[in-house]
């Protein structure tokens, strides 16, 4: 029987036969944790296995990107515990002014099509934005990485989902992503990895893959292969459920609160007041995301009732961004420009709500309390924009 891109994946990295709903041991090729998460890593490494070295000090990273700088004490002590536990086993820390450690792995090549990745990070598998299976798991499990260069899974079944028809601006990826999510709801992936086909992924660039793939946790997936010309699955692969989306022709998507599956079109909420704006995070942090809000940002200014925040993926975007000029055009809008983070998708750090606040984000989530006490609607980085100018949902 023809393998999905899942089973490709997993088979190259076990000894043992590999089909849905086994579990195995499977060897990873790169394992991570950040400032949530990783000081527990290190606790629980200790106490396990005291002075034991790591299993591979090239394959193992601390990322710092909920809350960098620390802004508590709490978190001050966290990163420290992480640093000196790095220093002492000789891996390397993509510290506070690194930006998101999911990015950083893709734009500095630490994973490449067909790995295995592990980290403490609820959308690790934004990492399938590169073929590249990446899941998420609790500290206890990557503190048995840390030591062993493996863990166990339940290899997922599989299901396809068919993209029809093609888009143009201002429809973006992440108004075909939340679209997806408005027929697929929490159900049809839970548990099982997706496949996304059509060709308007096939042209996708990285930025949109990504922007997709970092909802697929929304979906209640395990991870988002796209088209790959290195791994492919079979043609005789076996997909246990199919779901053809037509994106012809749609408007601008919002996720409504209180969840990110409840998805309507923007025409439903066109003209409701908002106090602010966040525009980053993984699913919308590249310099395409940030381009785009730029572009119709330049010559105007935010709305006087608006904060609207911007919040790099990496420092390198940062960087870009500066030195295109596109920053300064950012700031003659009126937007507050933060390091490279997770920004306001993090509680306790840049773009926490008040209590009756209504809050346009492009982030993935608007679960009740996630940002603050207030509403957050979720919609693409151009919405994002255009509504900082208007004062109200717009598009």
């Amino acid at each position: 029987m023809g393998k999905t891109v899942i089973e490709k994946i997993i088979s190259a990295h076990t000894d043992e036969p590999v089909e849905p709903g086994k579990v195995l041991w499977v060897n990873i090729d790169i394992a991570t944790a950040r400032d949530f998460g990783g000081p527990n890593v290190v606790k629980n490494y200790e106490q396990e296995f005291e002075d034991a070295p790591v299993f591979d000090p090239e394959k193992i990273f601390f990322t710092f990107d909920l809350v960098a700088p620390a802004k508590t004490i709490k978190y001050a002590n966290n990163q420290m515990i992480c640093r000196r536990f790095a220093k002492k086993h000789h891996i390397k820390v993509y510290d506070v002014d690194s930006g998101i450690g999911s990015h950083i792995l893709m734009e500095e090549g630490i994973v490449k099509p067909g790995m295995t990745a592990v980290g403490t990070d609820s959308h690790y598998n934004i990492l399938s934005a590169m073929t590249v299976f990446g899941q998420g798991m609790g500290d206890v499990d990557i503190t048995f990485i840390f030591r062993t260069g493996k863990t166990y899974f339940e290899v997922p079944s599989t299901v396809k989902i068919n993209l029809k028809g093609d888009y143009k601006f201002p429809i973006t990826p992440k108004d075909i992503v939340l679209y997806i999510l408005k027929h697929t709801g929490t159900k049809f992936a839970l548990g099982k990895a997706i496949e996304f086909n059509g060709d308007v992924v096939k042209k996708m660039d990285l930025s949109g893959r990504i922007t997709i793939a970092s909802m697929v946790t929304e979906m209640g997936g395990i991870a988002g292969f796209f088209p790959n010309s290195d791994i492919k699955p079979d043609a005789d692969a076996k997909y246990i459920d199919e779901l053809t989306v037509d994106i012809s022709g749609i408007e601008p998507q919002i996720a409504v609160p209180p969840y990110p599956h409840n998805v309507h079109n923007i025409s439903e909420v066109e003209g409701k007041p908002i106090d602010s704006v966040f525009i980053g995070s993984c699913t919308n942090g590249t310099f395409e995301d940030i381009k785009v809000a730029a572009d119709i940002l330049k010559g105007k200014k935010v709305h006087p009732d608006v904060m609207l925040r911007i919040v790099p993926a990496t420092k390198k975007v940062y960087g870009k961004l500066l030195f295109s000029g596109i920053l300064q055009d950012l700031f003659e809008a009126g937007a507050i420009i933060a390091n490279a983070s997770c920004g306001g998708c993090a509680e306790g750090h840049i773009g926490m709500t008040g209590e009756g606040e209504v809050q346009l984000s492009t982030a993935n989530r608007n679960y009740p309390g996630k940002q603050g006490k207030g509403d957050t609607y979720l919609v693409s980085p151009a919405v994002a924009a255009a509504s900082a100018i208007a004062g109200k949902i717009t598009r």
